[in-house]
């Protein structure tokens, strides 16, 4: 049977909004003809990152419990019952064949909707550390395509299938690059270590705090930075030869070649696309998440042994200090480097959307 009439549900984060519309242009490029609709949160960042992928979207007006106590949390399950009546709408109107949950506020009205009207459900759960809407979600559907080991923990384990995370296409095709040679590209000496330190797109304060305080320290122990500090923070780099500080980089990929280590948070997404390119890396979690799952998902890496754990706490004393110990230590490097790729899910999104057609066969 083929794949006509699909829905993709979720967002929140680029780390649910990424894997979501990766797996809708797999559809696509399986299914050209398909029928794709996704299915957002009323004001989040999916009502504008998806239209911009090529894909229509549908808001619904649900939203999440505020951790302070606030009169807004009185209205969330009000939006909540709103949001499943409007999801059972939809899938009145629309007929999907199978519904795909990527986690956010969305997934867990469109899922339920879908569900109860016997729809077949797919969740893609990115994290080690399962959230309690997809916990909750996991008795109504078919199939959760997860990234880690040990999922059983939080999933009925006959549902599970690990597949990994779905990685940006430029990240997954361009693991081959010389090094370097990209070096040269980013106009930095090919003979000394390159630490490339990433916090996203809004840059992570302690990662940046930490980098700023260490810049010549860095320097002084013959060691370059490639900084991505996110539109939040202005680097002082005081003129430093071999420290090039950016808002955002555009080209990630050749940026993971030069690297020699790759400092970074720990959501799942960069996570998946750290474990293709094989880097020794250091992870800073952050503890503004909830349920502390950038914490699990660093863990689950640390306890193999393929990457070194830096706490948000302890990142302005130790974070340069262990950058420039792991950037000059060959033998460390090597071992990272070669746990790390056991880890390694390179076909994680064909093996998902094979899950999402099984489930209409």
């Amino acid at each position: 049977m083929l794949l006509h009439k699909v829905v993709i549900s979720g967002g929140g984060t680029g780390g649910h909004i990424f894997p979501a519309v990766a797996i809708g242009n797999e559809i696509k490029k399986r299914y050209p003809n398909a029928d794709i609709l996704f299915i957002g949160a009323l004001g989040r960042m999916e009502m504008e990152k998806v239209p911009a992928a090529g894909f229509e979207i549908i808001g619904l007006p649900i939203v999440g419990l505020q951790r302070r106590l606030t009169l807004a949390n009185f209205l969330v399950p009000f939006k909540l019952i709103k949001s499943i009546f409007q999801a059972k709408k939809i899938i009145k109107n629309f007929k999907p064949q199978v519904v795909i949950g990527v986690g956010g506020y969305a997934s867990a009205a469109m899922l339920y909707a879908a569900a109860s009207a016997n729809i077949p459900c797919l969740i893609q759960e990115q994290n080690s550390y399962a959230g309690i809407t997809n916990k909750w979600l996991s008795k109504k559907v078919k199939t959760i395509c997860v990234a880690y080991d040990g999922m059983e923990k939080f999933f009925p384990k006959e549902k599970i299938i690990l597949t990994g995370n779905p990685v940006r296409a430029e990240i997954a095709n361009n693991n081959n690059l010389n090094q370097k040679e990209a070096k040269v590209a980013l106009e930095f000496d090919e003979n000394k270590p390159l630490i490339l330190a990433v916090g996203g797109s809004l840059g992570a304060r302690t990662i940046n705090n930490s980098l700023q305080k260490g810049l010549q320290k860095i320097v002084d122990n013959n060691c370059q930075l490639l900084w991505q500090t996110g539109k939040n923070f202005e680097a002082n780099t005081q003129n430093l030869m071999g420290v090039k500080a950016q808002v955002f980089i555009n080209e990630m990929s050749i940026a993971y070649a030069a690297a020699d280590i790759v400092i970074s948070r720990a959501g799942a997404s960069s996570i998946s696309e750290l474990t293709i390119v094989c880097k020794p890396l250091i992870l800073v979690p952050s503890p503004n998440v909830s349920e502390d799952h950038q914490t699990q998902n660093a863990m689950a890496l640390v306890t193999k042994n393929a990457a070194i754990l830096v706490t948000d706490q302890q990142a302005g004393l130790e974070l340069v200090e262990k950058a420039i110990a792991l950037a000059q230590n060959e033998d460390l490097k090597i071992e990272l480097k070669e746990n790390i790729k056991e880890l390694a899910k390179p076909n994680a999104l064909i093996d998902i959307v094979n899950q999402i057609e099984a489930l209409i066969i």
